[in-house]
């Protein structure tokens, strides 16, 4: 029986070993033996790829969401190998277009690639190339062609890089990040990719379906044996076939709220990187907020109401939660006038003590009890679960507007 869909789906999948044919023990090697020779004028190939791996492993480990993994990476590469940036870019972006293109004898492309990424595009889903973030754009995009999935032809609805991601596979945020950067789409989702670890267990903690793509001919795993799982080829006639309320994300587990509350300030950075100092203050409706004001009401909701909600909820028994009306504050507060990258400095800050908070509660903590006014009897869990959804509700206001925007430009 087929499926009947009713919204769109997006669909993320892995780029290496899942679209492309990659093997991480051959290739890696061989791409840090060329880079190596490359710049061996410049730097002792050992040193190189020590801090190639030292900034890698630093990207893995990310939670900041104000630093892009670029960012991360460049801050400990550039000093440790004595150079400053603007010198030895250059050189670097000349061996990503120049020699890199010579691994593609090391890759080889998949038919059911492209035949399940041309299905997905017939279908009108939204698809995401979602590859871990630890290569710059050149050279995803590079791999994207070896793939025959070429981004100047496939209109893929995002491709993670180092520049624009703030967190990898290794932490959960990754995925939510790529949900909030596209609006928070309302619809099934579901995630393919081969890794066990970063593409499947992290893609669960963040609450969203998956598929397993297991190597051709290979048996199921341990833990995996229950998972919905597959050769490539068979992942379209699987989900040609499943039911759109199996592809729901579940995003009201302390695990999955946590982050999302994580992802919001990584996705109101890229916001901010994209505005242009006039842009602030541009409404797209007489009675929308700009974006100053978008930035100032997530980061007072913060300091404000939401961490001194959990704090109270830790610290009383059955605690008494006030209602508040915090809309006003715009127009009281005169938010228009006030600095939008101060609000998210200061946003990023509270937000990061909240998501402490709550990461060091025990399970008996998420199930601590309170009174509202508005709501009646609730708990934690409950609470924060609104927190992530009116977090939801400001990121889609916030990239409408800046799709607005755009278009006024």
């Amino acid at each position: 029986m087929k499926r009947v869909t009713t919204m769109t789906m997006t669909l993320m999948l892995d780029l290496d070993d899942t679209l492309l044919d990659l093997s991480t023990d051959i290739f890696v090697p061989a791409y840090f033996k060329k880079l190596g020779a490359f710049l061996e004028k410049r730097i002792n190939p050992g040193r190189l790829i020590d801090e190639l791996l030292a900034g890698t492993n630093l990207m893995l480990r990310n939670e900041r969401p104000d630093l892009t993994l670029d960012e991360v990476f460049s801050n400990h590469f550039f000093p440790a190998v004595g150079f400053e940036r603007a010198e030895l870019q250059p050189e670097i972006d000349r061996f990503y277009d120049e020699i890199f293109p010579s691994l593609k004898e090391l890759t080889a492309p998949r038919a059911a690639a492209v035949e399940l990424v041309e299905y997905a595009f017939e279908r009108g889903w939204r698809v995401v190339v979602a590859t871990n973030p630890l290569f710059p754009r050149k050279a995803i995009y590079e791999r994207l062609r070896w793939a025959n999935l070429a981004p100047e032809k496939y209109p893929f609805a995002l491709i993670t890089t180092m520049e624009t991601s703030h967190f990898t596979k290794s932490i959960p945020a990754y995925y939510l990040e790529i949900l909030g950067n596209l609006g928070w789409p309302a619809g099934p989702v579901i995630m393919a990719g081969n890794d066990p670890q970063t593409d499947i267990d992290s893609a669960l903690s963040a609450g969203l379906p998956i598929y397993w793509i297991r190597p051709d001919g290979g048996k199921s795993l341990p833990g995996l044996v229950d998972m919905p799982q597959g050769e490539l080829k068979d992942f379209r006639h699987w989900i040609e076939n499943i039911d759109d309320d199996l592809l729901e994300p579940s995003l009201k587990n302390p695990d999955a709220l946590i982050r999302t509350l994580q992802s919001t300030p990584a996705i109101l950075d890229s916001v901010m990187r994209s505005l242009r100092p006039t842009d602030w203050t541009v409404r797209s409706q007489p009675k929308e907020w700009a974006a100053v004001e978008i930035f100032c009401h997530l980061r007072d909701m913060d300091a404000e109401v939401n961490l001194p909600r959990v704090l109270t909820l830790i610290a009383e028994n059955d605690a008494f939660i006030a209602g508040r009306d915090t809309d006003p504050w715009a127009e009281a507060r005169e938010y228009i006038k006030q600095d939008g990258p101060a609000a998210l400095r200061e946003f990023v800050a509270t937000r990061q003590k909240l998501i402490g908070t709550l990461q060091s509660l025990s399970r008996e903590g998420w199930d601590r009890r309170a009174r509202h006014t508005i709501f009646g009897p609730t708990g934690l869990q409950e609470l924060v679960g609104f927190m992530a959804e009116h977090d939801r509700t400001h990121v889609r206001q916030v990239i409408g507007l800046l799709d607005e925007l755009h278009k006024m430009n």
